[in-house]
């Protein structure tokens, strides 16, 4: 059974260019890319980074900066956080853009005269905006996004003066900035007609990084280097997503042509095929892969993918797939009323999220059991392009967690960006439920003796 939506979830901001990526960039603050192309619509392109808090009753995305990328629309892109910076890789066309993304903390009271004002981009082409609740406050223009101006004071990443639960305080607090710088970039993809990169994706332990576009090919390459490591012709047809395993043994690629491989590394070659049992009379292609952890097993890990018909006829279903990676085996599989267009893990394991092709729905499901626990029909007015969990895992700050099991942020090309959180599902402590079997074990055996059994 599908739990309830909280009234306070929805829209968190609005940007007034369609989205295509989303990634987390700290414990706090989310990234988000696309925009309107080459052609000349004064739709831009870039991409934009907002924190994430809860103030005690609801979510709360506060803008922090904008960056530009002139006529180049960023389709979609990874993050890595190392202990002395960021590294962003932005997927250009048929290259791979790598930004350095410096965190600068200052201390004192804000002083808006430090920042930019209006609607004018720096020399850096940077962009600062007002907070999310100033913006609903104004008109947005005709492309749905708000009007530019003087960011309000976010926070730190590691505030003292934050609570452990990610609320975020009142009174003076130290200032977080984002310093961005444009760094190398690589091609990525050598198709004659018309190059373009459709996946990147950074490996766990932050020495590989595996790109996959129109060529086929699934390219491996040395991080932070960009040097290429292996070039394999993974695929017929263009490549439509790929990830990397948790230990960083190993990558998985699908693609147009039907094919779902896991690919080991060092050495290069295929370790198996995705192969499974379609219903009668329907030919499927598989469209989004992720892995996730097993809770409690570092060394064990799920494999999840969606699945959508080649054509829509009938009574086909869009499919949420589990496979166990070791065996390439299918483990389980949820039936979705239409076809699928995002899906996430979170970091734990403990939940997968997937995003709806048509009505722009959003689920949350439970990994292990793949059981429904949260639906948000229409969450946005056209498909959803992106998924991405708040973070549990404290890799540089206390997590966000308000009074929510779970929460996953959605993005669409609508231009909006929405949270959705899962209430905790109350049930009672063992202690208790223990307490209750011995008493009711206790009454049974006093009846049992009274009527002389």
């Amino acid at each position: 059974m599908s739990a309830a939506r909280k009234p306070t979830d929805g829209l968190l901001a609005r940007v007034n260019f369609p989205l295509y990526a989303i990634e987390m960039l700290t414990s706090r603050h989310v990234l988000v890319a696309g925009g309107g192309g080459a052609s000349k619509t004064g739709v831009a392109n870039g991409f934009e980074i907002y924190e994430i808090y809860h103030d005690g009753e609801k979510y709360v995305a506060d803008e922090v900066i904008r960056h530009e990328t002139g006529p180049t629309v960023v389709m979609n892109c990874a993050v890595k956080n190392d202990e002395k910076r960021t590294l962003l890789m932005a997927g250009q066309e048929s290259h791979c853009q790598m930004y350095l993304v410096n965190t600068i903390i200052d201390s004192g009271e804000y002083s808006p005269s430090a920042s930019t004002t209006g609607n004018k981009p720096d020399s850096e082409g940077l962009r600062k905006r007002r907070s999310i609740s100033q913006q609903r406050s104004v008109p947005l223009n005709a492309a749905g996004g708000g009007t530019a101006t003087t960011p309000p004071p976010p926070a730190a990443a590691g505030d003292a003066k934050k609570s452990d639960d990610g609320k975020q305080p009142t009174g003076n607090r130290k200032q977080i900035r984002f310093e961005i710088k444009t760094a190398d970039s690589v091609q990525t993809d050598f198709t004659e007609a018309e190059p373009l990169q459709r996946v990147v994706r950074i490996s766990p332990n932050g020495r590989l990084m595996a790109t996959g576009g129109m060529d086929g090919h699934l390219r491996v390459w040395n991080f932070p280097k960009m040097t290429i490591a292996s070039d394999i012709a993974a695929h017929t047809k263009e490549i439509d997503d790929l990830d990397f395993s948790p230990d960083s043994k190993h990558v998985v690629s699908i693609a147009k042509d039907g094919l779902g491989v896991i690919w080991s590394i060092n050495p290069d070659k295929e370790s198996r095929k995705l192969v499974w049992s379609p219903p009668a009379n329907c030919r499927y292609l598989m469209k989004r892969c992720r892995y996730g952890l097993v809770e409690g097993q570092k060394d064990k890990f799920r494999l999840f993918t969606l699945a959508n018909p080649f054509a829509k006829a009938g009574k086909a279903k869009g499919l949420l797939q589990q496979w166990d990676p070791d065996a390439g085996r299918l483990t389980g599989v949820v039936e979705i009323d239409e076809s699928l267009a995002a899906l996430a893990v979170r970091d734990d394991g403990r939940f997968v999220a997937i995003g709806t092709m048509f009505s722009g729905s959003v689920s949350i499901y439970i990994a292990f059991s793949m059981q429904r626990v949260l639906h948000v029909p229409n969450a946005h007015a056209m498909f959803v392009t992106g998924l991405e969990f708040l973070p549990v895992t404290n890799f540089d700050g206390p997590a966000i967690t308000g009074d929510t099991e779970a929460a996953v942020l959605s993005i669409s090309v609508d231009n909006r960006i929405c949270v959705h959180s899962l209430p905790y599902r109350h049930s009672l402590p063992a202690w208790v439920a223990i307490i209750a079997i011995i008493c009711i074990l206790f009454l049974t055996f006093c009846f049992c003796s009274y009527v002389g059994l």
